[in-house]
């Protein structure tokens, strides 16, 4: 009897000691990558030589100061919380959805949020002058999270009927979604005066370039708060697989759940677009990855996203920046080419789910 109850739960025991492995892996990844990123670039400022300068007790160069404190050290943080941001988002989607395909940038809440900071770049000129000054420096980061919200709940609730969620009419509706968001952003572009023209166009396909530690701080709230937010979700998406209704029966405050996934996306979403631009993909190959790797409980999945999310956007940022030295590549380009032939993969194994 103990023989045959405890055969099952085996492969589970040994799926979460697994996981905590893997958590503990890349943990160290995230480390080694964040030590290697803050070396590269364009400069031949030494992280290794700073440190030596440092433990001899000299004075660090200025130039070696300006290039580690304040462009790369700023630029390892916003890729650290965008990263997160984006995979943390990305798997959330796909429990919400109960689909693998769901995607920030896939199904337009990114399109969303960054029409929104655009319109807050080119237009915030014409608020009344007491808002500016009320949002202050928030108000790109505000306005892209309102617009991630927007497109998020507008999304679930043309796809969702009856409690079913409809993978086609999600594709499709994010399809749309993002195509009128790309047009209305090309308007708001094509007003935008020469000042804001270039920074518009680099950062709609995303960049860390821009990275400072204002950026980070501004930022920092609303991702930390969505990513510290996701654990709670865990179990309630683990019981959402096994569809509304049956979650509903077993204890799952489904509608509550539903608003605060939304949230935590659309403000994790929303933030990441804010300082980086479009960065796509990041949440869709990551999920789908730890998935092939230890399986779908969101109790190990979403922790892991993170710090699996932070490695690769920083390893798509160093192969950004070097790998056209000293110019530098938009860092959406660098995740397009590995995301786009993964998402063809994905899409191509999940023809039965989708239906056409």
């Amino acid at each position: 009897m103990s023989v045959a109850a405890e055969a099952p739960a085996r492969p589970a025991a040994d799926r979460r000691i697994q996981a905590r492995r893997l958590t503990l892996w890349l943990a160290l990844l995230l480390v080694a990558t964040s030590v290697l990123s803050l070396g590269a670039g364009a400069s031949d400022t030494s992280l290794w030589r700073v440190l030596g300068e440092m433990a001899a007790g000299r004075e660090i160069a200025p130039v070696d100061r300006i290039v580690l404190w304040d462009i790369r050290l700023p630029r390892l943080a916003e890729g650290i919380l965008v990263g997160a941001a984006l995979a943390v988002s990305g798997a959330i989607l796909q429990g919400l959805f109960r689909n693998p395909l769901a995607d920030p940038g896939i199904i337009g809440i990114s399109a969303g949020a960054s029409l929104a900071a655009i319109s807050a770049i080119v237009l915030g000129g014409l608020l009344p002058v007491a808002l500016q000054q009320a949002a202050g420096s928030q108000l790109v980061a505000l306005s892209a999270f309102l617009g991630a919200l927007g497109a998020t709940v507008l999304l679930y609730r043309m796809s969702t009927r009856h409690g079913q969620t409809s993978v086609a009419t999600m594709l499709l509706a994010g399809i749309a979604l993002t195509a009128l968001g790309g047009a209305l952003s090309g308007i708001l572009i094509y007003m935008a005066d020469d000042s804001q023209l270039r920074d518009l166009t680099f950062w709609n396909m995303g960049s860390l370039a821009g990275a400072t530690w204002n950026k980070v701080l501004s930022a920092a709230p609303l991702i930390v708060l969505a990513l510290v937010a996701a654990p709670f979700l865990a179990r309630g998406l683990n019981g959402l697989a096994l569809g509304e209704a049956a979650a509903a029966h077993i204890g799952v405050p489904v509608q509550r759940l539903k608003r605060v996934a939304i949230l935590a996306v659309a403000g994790a979403t929303g933030t990441a677009v804010a300082v980086s631009g479009g960065i796509g993909f990041v949440g869709i190959v990551v999920p789908h990855l730890l998935r092939l790797a230890t399986g779908p409980d969101h109790r190990t999945l979403l922790p892991n996203a993170a710090l699996l999310g932070a490695t690769l956007l920083l390893a798509a940022d160093m192969i950004a920046r070097t790998i056209v030295a000293p110019a530098e590549l938009p860092i959406g380009i660098v995740t397009a080419i590995i995301g786009a032939p993964f998402f063809l993969w994905i899409l191509l194994r999940q023809r039965h789910v989708i239906g056409f």
